[in-house]
Formats: C-alpha cells, structure tokens, sequence
C-alpha cells in the first residue's frame, strides 16, 4: 500500500501549493489520472484528497473553474466502488454539493449535479438526504429550467430518491407534475427518458399522481398520448417499457378504464412483448411483473393476455434460457445471467398468478404446460425468499380450481412443500401459503387427509394467535374447512388445539371476518346428532356462554344469524336439546327474535324452534308445552300472516 501510495502522493500535496494556478493545475491532473482507474480513485481517498477537494470547492476565494473542476473529480470518485461513495458520504458532500447549487455559475452547478446524480443512484446512499431540508426540492424545481443537463440530472436525481408514498407527496406538492411534464417532449432523448422516469416512479401505485396525470397536456396533447407515443416498437425498449409501467400505474389506479384502447391494444401487447427470450433478462423481468400488476384484478385483462402471443408457453421458457439469443455471444453477460435466473422465475410465477386468478380455462393451460407443477414444487424450497413467495402466489392463484384441487395438485403432492414452507416463514409467505392450505382442506380436496397427519392442526392452531389479521383470518378459515364433515376425531383435536380460552379470545375480536369464521368453525363443529352430543356434553358451558355473549352484543346481523344457526344445530341434538331448554335466556332470546325486523333472524330462531319439538323424539310434549307457555304459538300465529313467503311457510 505504500508503494501504491507514495506514487499517488504528489497529487494530493500539489492540492495544497500557495499558487492558484498550480492548484487548478494539479486538480486538472488528478481528474486525467482517476478517469476509469479504480485503484487510482482508492489511493486518492485513503491519502485524504476527499476534504481537501471539498475545501477548495466551498472556498468563496477559489475562481470558479478550480469549483468546477473539483466537482468533476469528486463525480469521478464516485464513479468508482460503493466504498467509494461511503467515504464521501462520511466526509458530508451532499450538503457541500447542495450549497454550490445556489452559485450563478450554469457549469459549475452542472458539475454539482452530476455529482450528485452519481452519489444519489449509488444504493448505499439514503434517499432521505435529499428531503432533510424542503428548500432543496423548491430550489431544484427552479434549476430545471437551467439546461438539458440539469434536467435530465434533476430527473435522475428525482427518479432515484422516490421510495414510497411519503417521497411522492413531497415531489408531487413541490410541482414536480407541472415542472417535468414539458420535458417529455424535450429534443434529447435522455431528458425525455429521465422524465418518463421521474412519472413511472411518481405514478406507481398512487392514485392521487395519476389521476392529476390523465388531464395534464403539453403542447395540446394528453399525457396518455404522449406516454403511448414512446411505447411504439420504433422507440428504444426502455422508453416503451418505462412508458407501459406510467399507463399501467394509471390503469390500476383507476384514471383509465381496463377496456380503453390505449390499454387493451397497446399498453398490454408491449409488455407482453417485453417476455419474448429475444428481449435481455432484466427488459424480460420487468415487462412479466408489470404486465402481472396491470392485469391482476381484471378477468378481461386476463383473457385477453393469455392469448396474445402465446404468452402462457413463452413463460416456461423463463425457467430455461436465462439469457436471450443474442447475449448468448457474451460472456460476462451470460454469468450475469446465470447469477439473475432466480428474478426470471419469480417474474414468471407473479404473471402465471395474475392470469390464473380468475379464468379455470386459463388455469388449466398454465398446468398444462410442461412440467409447470414441478416447477411451482421446486420454486416453494429455492433460496431465494422473493421466488419462494412468488411460487406460493402462483399455487394459490391455481388452488382456486376445483377441478385441479382434485387431479394435478394431488399427482404432486403439493401440501408437503407447502406445510414445509408454513414452519417458521416470514408473514408475508405464511399470508399466502395459508390462503392455500384454506383451498386444499376443502371437502373435495384429497389432499385433505394427509394434510391432517402431517400435523396441521397444531400449526392452524398457532396462526390462530397471530398479531397479524390476516393470519388470524386464514388460520381460523382453514380450521373451519377442515371441521366441515369431518369424523368426530378431528373435531376433537380441533377444540382440543384451540382451547376454550383462545375459542372466546376469537370469538372477541375486534374484526368481523375473525368472528364470522369463528362462527362458521363452530357450525361445522356442531353438525350430525352424535358430534353434536359428544361436543355439548365436553363443552357445552362454554359454548352456551359464548352464544348469549354474541347475541346480547353489538353485532350485525350476518353475526347474529350465524349464532342462531348454531342454536339451531344444538337444538337438534339428542342430549343437547336440555341444554337450550334448561336455559331460560336463551329461550327468552329466541323469542325475541322470531318478532324481530329482520327475516333472516326470524327464519334462524325458528329454525330453533322446530328443532326443539319434533313430535317422534323422546320428551318432545313437555318442550312443545314449555314454549307454548312462553307464549311462542302466539307469535307463530302472528307469522303465519306474513307477507313474506318464506316466513309464512315456516
């Protein structure tokens, strides 16, 4: 390091001569020297040349070419290793930076701003050294005007240090809209691409930019058209891209319909385009999760891309050639390839997911295509979290199929990846692996069984406990597809895994789709007369109180229907009938709910009673005479006259 150093050396001590002109001169040189030399680069910081560059370039008394010039070398610098970066962020240059922006000087703040630009797209630079000061956003805004350079710097700069809502507001409250819009239509082509960058970061997925978007014009055209302009097959592929993510952003937040023409025959035949091996692995990566967001929520959409180009068998080839035809030739192109195949695959199981949400024709091609189920197999244990959470997307979007719950994921054995993904997962996997798990324990699914021996009540149990809602949710949904028909056994060791205490914890909570499927599990619990027996006499107390809980407390009537429900499965119970019977306010309450304003809570109470009185079961006169004294007949009379049929025939 010495030797290296002490050749280095000279550079820097000329920084500090008496002379002004030998200090210019020696930075002169020091920039000649640094330009694509890395080991140069890292000599010159470790011999202190950073604060000293800095120094000169704060120095009211340095002429304004000596500024410039140490500008341009410390842009250099950065041009170097992120290390490199670091060292000039420790020695505090975006404030230096920021404060040779308010020079009158155009070439000196050009050289600032390239400097930035460089520091700024650097991942090791927080994008939040931009907003600590909101005068630097109001000041930039002004310096657009400028040149082609500060343009297409600002853009860049702006494009790069948007992360999230919070960022988009500020830039969007600042005017970027207004300030950047004239220069889509800029004579050079790099303003015009940083701009249409600055919208596509400013747009995504925030409703508030792209509606302002939609009635924006320059020049006496829309910013739709414009956008649709760069997305032709003559522009270069960035433009289009970056074009489609702006119309894509706009479509999702509602500023244009799903039909409009602009979508339906442009928008979605690039990005569909985007996917052929032709295109190189990042254009094929970003053009698969684009079109996957522009189409997720619309069946239309759907069917419209599943057929263009043959997408759905231009997919699988995600999972073969990571890079395209023409890269091939490039060696270092193909180990970059290589090492990025794992963002390829998950590119293809977000679209795979999107087109099959809906449509079962579309889901069965996808099954369809060579070795698809392996591959989603494979996907659920690669390393790499973002494809094991794409591929769970994937196998959830296709375990919507009835037809496919019962053929292609049984052939598979899905459920053994996947409750192997279920154990000690991060949320946002165990969200969508336990939508999953809800599919494949419905009734008709044979995977149902093994499942059940694999231990999965115990883990459903667990997700039951879960601060996070959804987990909440799942957990509870998946035990209630699983107690529906199920052999006395299972529902068993489903209220032994709950427990009592965690039973009313649910029955608690403060969200609806909690109770509600809460409701449902108990239901399920409660039916055929022998479980129903077995259950009552175990935990009758306790789910007797639950019920009166339910029906004194604020609920809507969704709730409250469901909870008659279940009285009414108790009452058809051979034992548990005594427990309703023996129990005044539950009775009291059925009552009042047969004279209620709700049919529905009418027609459930009833169901109540009817069950209580059939005349072939044992001890059925002494209920018909209970409730005749409580006054029931009077008010079954007073329903007879109804005008709604349904109550008028119970």
């Amino acid at each position: 390091l010495q030797e290296v150093t002490a050749s280095s050396r000279h550079y820097v001590d000329r920084l500090f001569d008496l002379d002004p002109q030998k200090v210019l001169q020696g930075v002169i040189d020091m920039k000649n020297a640094v330009i694509g030399n890395n080991k140069q680069k890292a000599n010159l910081i470790v011999l202190g040349a950073v604060p000293r560059l800095l120094y000169l370039l704060q120095q009211e008394t340095s002429s304004t070419e000596l500024r410039t010039e140490c500008a341009v070398v410390l842009g250099s610098l950065a041009m170097g290793t992120e290390n490199n970066v670091k060292s000039l962020l420790d020695c505090h240059i975006i404030p230096a930076l920021l404060q040779g922006l308010l020079s009158p000087d155009l070439k000196f703040i050009e050289a600032c701003l390239r400097c930035l630009r460089t520091i700024f797209i650097s991942p090791v630079t927080p994008e939040d050294l931009l907003y600590t000061d909101s005068s630097v956003i109001s000041h930039l805004m002004g310096l657009l005007s400028r040149s082609r350079y500060t343009q297409e710097y600002i853009c860049q700069i702006f494009s790069h240090c948007c992360k999230g809502p919070d960022h988009q507001t500020i830039l969007f409250n600042y005017g970027a809209v207004q300030n950047i819009a004239h220069l889509l239509v800029s004579t050079s082509n790099k303003v015009r691409m940083q701009a249409l960058k600055c919208f596509s970061v400013l747009a995504f997925e925030n409703p508030q930019v792209s509606m302002t978007l939609v009635n924006v014009s320059v020049d006496g055209e829309l910013l739709p058209q414009i956008f649709v302009k760069m997305l032709q097959r003559d522009k270069p592929i960035e433009m289009q891209l970056t074009s489609a993510k702006c119309l894509t952003s706009m479509c999702r937040a509602g500023a244009i319909r799903t039909d409009d023409p602009c979508i339906v025959l442009k928008t979605l035949p690039c990005l569909v385009r985007m996917c052929s091996k032709d295109r190189l692995l990042e254009e094929r990566v970003e053009g698969a999760e684009t079109l996957a967001y522009l189409i997720e929520t619309d069946v239309e959409l759907q069917r419209m891309a599943s057929i263009t180009d043959h997408l759905i068998v231009m997919l699988a080839d995600y999972f073969k050639y990571p890079s395209s035809v023409s890269a091939i030739a490039d060696i270092k192109r193909l180990d970059h390839d290589l090492k990025h195949a794992h963002e390829l695959r998950q590119a293809a199981f977000k679209l795979y997911a999107s087109l099959g949400a809906n449509d079962e024709d579309i889901r069965k091609k996808i099954i369809e295509t060579e070795n698809m189920m392996d591959r989603i197999v494979n996907g659920l244990s690669e390393s790499s979290i973002k494809v094991r959470l794409a591929a769970v997307r994937c196998l959830h979007s296709l375990s919507r199929s009835v037809q496919q719950l019962r053929t292609s994921f049984q052939d598979h054995a899905v459920w053994k990846p996947l409750m192997k993904v279920l154990q000690n997962a991060p949320n946002e996997i165990l969200v969508v692996a336990s939508s999953t798990l809800c599919n494949l324990l419905l009734e008709f699914s044979p995977s149902k069984e093994p499942i059940l021996e694999s231990g999965a009540i115990e883990l459903l149990c667990s997700l039951t406990q879960s601060e996070n809602l959804a987990l909440r949710v799942n957990g509870i949904w998946a035990l209630m597809n699983m107690a529906f028909q199920a052999e006395q056994k299972i529902k068993s060791d489903i209220l032994r895994g709950l427990s009592t205490e965690q039973l009313f914890q649910l029955l608690s909570d403060s969200d609806v789709n909690v109770l509600m499927k809460t409701l449902g599990l108990l239901r399920n619990l409660l039916s055929t007369r022998p479980h129903i027996d077995h259950i009552m006499s175990t935990h009758g107390k306790q789910i007797m109180q639950a019920v009166t809980l339910i029906l004194e407390g604020e609920h809507n009537i969704e709730v409250k229907e469901q909870t008659l429900c279940i009285l009414a499965n108790i009452a058809d119970g051979t034992t548990a009938k005594e427990l309703i019977m023996t129990n005044d306010d539950i009775l009291q309450k059925i009552k009042y709910y047969m004279s209620h304003s709700n049919a529905k809570l009418q027609l459930a109470a009833m169901f109540c009673i009817s069950n209580l009185i059939w005349n072939e079961e044992e001890g059925s006169q002494e209920r018909q005479d209970k409730l005749r004294d409580m006054g029931i007949v009077d008010i079954l009379h007073k329903l007879s006259q109804s005008s709604d049929p349904n109550l008028c025939d119970k």
